[in-house]
């Protein structure tokens, strides 16, 4: 049975599927009308291709002879998202239909997961074609794994370093890889930090738990962590600029070991001295293997993981009125339990949150990191909710950020899906305000 939910926009339609998708570690499915109803779907699509969410929208179209032909509502929208999907179609062959979405699930899920956009021309969708369900079957999906010799060089270089550190990336919770990586962490006793899209991969609290590393979504720990060490053993990670801030002080003279299924993103922004287009999870059980072979037994680093983290906690015990947003998360790490699925989205509300959360289980933070499109958040919750109806679901939104799809929330009322929204109010535009202050030199600001 499938369960349709009727929304108010097209872009919130496909940010609900996206939180669906994220929350339980599947596909999730919107549709649109044509023209400016497909051409609505292209923030989301651009969102689930840089954090690698598959997606399968598919949108209506005109009929096959007015294509082409400027007529109403018809756009040619799988040339439009042809560089924000990992697919895009146009189906004008009946019969193919079959095969389009078998590919199309496919291609969503190999590799590095994407978006996948099908487009049908309204005769299209009215034909009656030959098709057998029972005979059907989806195609496989190849997992590549690491090469022997690649898995004996990382380790042999793990050993030669002296302060060696883990780099979880998001790639590393979309290949359900958690386990195994802290299981690699714990067996050579080696520090674990996270990029932002990374966190909640392993607990906050775990013994060699450093932190985040970024820009602005980190923790002091763990760009402290990372900035000492001399080998990196990056998992499923892009290396993108919010998370590496200054490209040369984040190289350093410290070696890297870059393990990505995409081997376009070997290379792209750091040149590994070891790299392994694997998958990660593959990858993780292969480097477990190899240590337990060597029945090695782990050097002591002489670093204390936690004292170092709480030495470098950022203070949230502040009883200032009106209460400080450091506050608000402090009351937020009491009050919920690890069970509890947050959502948050651009803004100083996601900086604050991605600093001070406490989170315990993968899939229990939802974050759009790469785009970061206002008014993700709402809808996403929605999508979690319906994902994972056994979990409370919280939203962290600002101010600006909740009146872009605030039109999300009757749906949510219409389908009884509960969830919490946390408004944190920025008026002061503290964001705005650092950025005019001290990267453009501004004599003026934004009033409100």
């Amino acid at each position: 049975t499938i369960q349709h939910m009727v929304t108010r926009h097209e872009e919130s339609a496909i940010h609900m599927a996206d939180g669906y998708a994220r929350a339980i570690g599947t596909v999730g499915v919107c549709s649109a009308t044509s023209g400016p109803g497909a051409s609505n779907f292209v923030t989301g699509l651009y969102t689930a291709q840089v954090d690698s969410i598959p997606i399968l929208a598919i949108t209506g179209q005109n009929v096959r002879p007015q294509l082409d032909r400027e007529a109403f509502q018809a756009v040619d929208i799988a040339a439009i998202v042809r560089p924000v999907t990992k697919k895009a179609y146009c189906v004008k062959d009946p019969g193919m239909v079959p095969w389009v979405f078998r590919e199309a699930f496919r291609i969503m899920k190999e590799g590095r997961p994407g978006p996948v956009l099908i487009d049908l021309p309204l005769d299209v969708q009215k034909e009656m074609i030959e098709y057998d369900p029972v005979t059907d079957l989806p195609l496989p999906i190849f997992r590549p794994g690491p090469g022997g010799a690649q898995i004996k060089r990382a380790v042999d270089m793990l050993l030669e370093s002296k302060n060696p550190v883990l780099l979880l990336g998001g790639g590393v919770i979309l290949a359900d890889a958690c386990k195994p990586f802290i299981a690699l962490a714990e067996a050579l006793q080696v520090p674990v930090v996270t990029t932002y899209m990374g966190k909640s991969g392993i607990p906050w609290n775990h013994p060699l738990m450093a932190g985040q590393v970024g820009i602005q979504c980190n923790t002091r720990s763990g760009n402290q962590v990372f900035l000492d060490s001399d080998l990196v053993l990056a998992v499923g990670v892009r290396f993108n600029d919010r998370h590496t801030g200054d490209i040369t002080v984040y190289k350093g003279n410290r070696q890297f070991i870059h393990v990505d299924v995409d081997p376009g993103q070997l290379g792209k922004n750091i040149i590994p001295h070891l790299g392994i287009c694997a998958d990660a999870k593959l990858t993780i059980e292969a480097l477990l293997a190899e240590v337990a072979n060597r029945n090695m037994k782990p050097k002591p680093t002489g670093l204390k993981i936690p004292q170092i983290r709480a030495q470098m906690e950022r203070k949230t015990d502040y009883d200032n009125i009106p209460i400080k947003p450091q506050r608000v998360f402090q009351e937020l790490n009491a009050f919920f339990d690890e069970e509890t699925v947050f959502v948050t989205c651009i803004g100083l509300n996601q900086i604050w949150s991605g600093q001070l959360q406490k989170i315990s289980k993968p899939r229990h933070y939802l974050n759009c990191g790469g785009a970061g499109p206002l008014g993700w958040d709402l809808p996403a919750s929605i999508g979690a909710k319906v994902a994972r109806p056994d979990k409370q679901v919280v939203t962290i939104v600002g101010d600006f950020g909740f009146q872009f799809c605030m039109e999300a929330m009757p749906v949510a009322v219409m389908y009884n899906v509960p969830f919490l929204c946390v408004v944190l109010n920025n008026g002061y535009l503290g964001l705005i305000r650092q950025a005019e202050k001290y990267l453009f030199d501004m004599d003026f600001e934004v009033q409100t």
